[in-house]
């Protein structure tokens, strides 16, 4: 439900700070940076508080911090404004980033199904996604885009309302302990975990890399109009949207099936990298609006997506219980500083050629594709193989 009201606001407010707001090429990608500044502030705190306090509470803050940015962006068109509802967001997803998964992972406590709980979670995200890509693109064509953002918030509030009061956190439930006088114990030791081990440090890394070429789909509602679907921008960007999301959910229900094994987590994620160079590629230089779109969908679909998702399920079984959050906090920070890079760098060059922006992203995903290889090659200590017993001894 939280996929359906996110993808849905995502859909019409990406058309809506074109079509509305008329923002500019630069503007539009400055967006995605401060969004992924504000991650980077707030993210690894967040985590800490949700492995000291509650994993529930900050996935209630998060819902409503989220709520309230998708709302107030319904009533605003001055970029200013602008700016501050995605400050808004991104506080929202700092909040809920790292908590839903150390959750999970905790409550289940079966090291042998998460990953591939995970990897479910993230493909039934796309079908939800679908779900409110159809709905609210139909809201936004039959009224306006505006309505539809304000109706994608008022979901997300009522779905923050059903987490309060129907889901119970038991794993957490024991340790009396956990106070506000231990987040900052807590966060010594996840920060301490993350910079040493050399596994997750080099997923970082790569994340950087292809969360820097991601910052480029904040561009694609340009150029879908670019190509030539000025007369109907709703109906071509739902289409994608839709198509891309049902692409990525057989993508991941496929890595869902074959995730056993760090190699096949490095195969699948270098391989979707591959496929965004390749997408990026046709979005720059395929002639035409269907080889545009084709480029869109995969790389909005399989090659954002699926990188996302296995960044997430390799860090989390590198991870301890103790620190899950505050480790996957470090991951979205990542993330962040990738966005940050990225963004600075695809709005200079957008300022100067949509074309270098693009070719740009294709070369960071390449390079992600490569740091992983070479990550397999050179036989760095497979943490992932050992974090679960770390766990067992922890428990112990």
């Amino acid at each position: 439900m939280r996929a359906v009201f996110h993808r849905g606001y995502v859909l019409v407010a990406f058309l809506y700070f074109v079509v509305d707001a008329h923002l500019t090429a630069a503007q539009l990608t400055s967006l995605g940076a401060v969004m992924s500044v504000t991650l980077l502030l707030s993210d690894v705190p967040a985590g800490a508080l949700a492995d000291a306090i509650s994993r529930r509470s900050s996935l209630l803050v998060g819902h409503a911090l989220l709520a309230l940015g998708m709302t107030m962006t319904a009533f605003v068109t001055a970029y200013p404004w602008i700016i501050v509802t995605q400050v808004l967001w991104g506080l929202g997803w700092a909040f809920s980033g790292g908590a839903d998964v150390a959750w999970v992972t905790d409550e289940l406590d079966r090291p042998e199904r998460i990953d591939r709980v995970l990897a479910a979670s993230a493909r039934l995200s796309l079908v939800g996604g679908v779900a409110g890509m159809v709905g609210f693109g139909l809201l936004g064509w039959d009224r306006s885009l505006a309505s539809a953002i304000a109706a994608s918030g008022v979901g997300m509030a009522a779905t923050g309302i059903f987490v309060a009061a129907r889901f119970e956190e038991r794993s957490l439930g024991s340790l009396s302990e956990r106070r506000w006088s231990r987040s900052l114990s807590i966060l010594h030791q996840g920060l301490a975990l993350a910079l040493r081990d050399k596994e997750i440090l080099l997923v970082f890394a790569a994340t950087v890399l292809s969360e820097g070429a991601s910052i480029i789909g904040w561009l694609f509602p340009k150029e879908l109009l670019d190509l030539g679907s000025s007369n109907d921008p709703i109906f071509w960007w739902t289409g994608i949207g839709i198509v891309s999301f049902v692409t990525g959910a057989v993508a991941l229900r496929f890595l869902e099936m074959r995730i056993e094994g760090v190699e096949a987590v490095r195969r699948g994620y270098a391989t979707a990298c591959f496929i965004g160079v390749v997408a990026l590629a046709m979005l720059a230089w395929g002639p035409g609006i269907v080889i545009g779109s084709i480029g869109m969908l995969l790389t909005w679909g399989v090659a954002f997506n699926v990188t996302r998702a296995i960044s997430v399920i390799w860090v989390n079984r590198c991870t301890t219980s103790e620190v899950r959050a505050t480790v996957l906090s470090c991951l979205s920070q990542a993330k962040s500083i990738g966005g940050i890079v990225g963004g600075l760098a695809v709005t200079v060059l957008a300022r100067a050629n949509i074309r270098l922006a693009l070719a740009a992203s294709a070369a960071l995903f390449l390079l992600a594709a490569g740091l992983v290889a070479w990550l397999g090659a050179n036989g760095i200590p497979t943490s992932m193989e050992h974090a679960w017993e770390r766990n067992e001894e922890q428990r112990r």
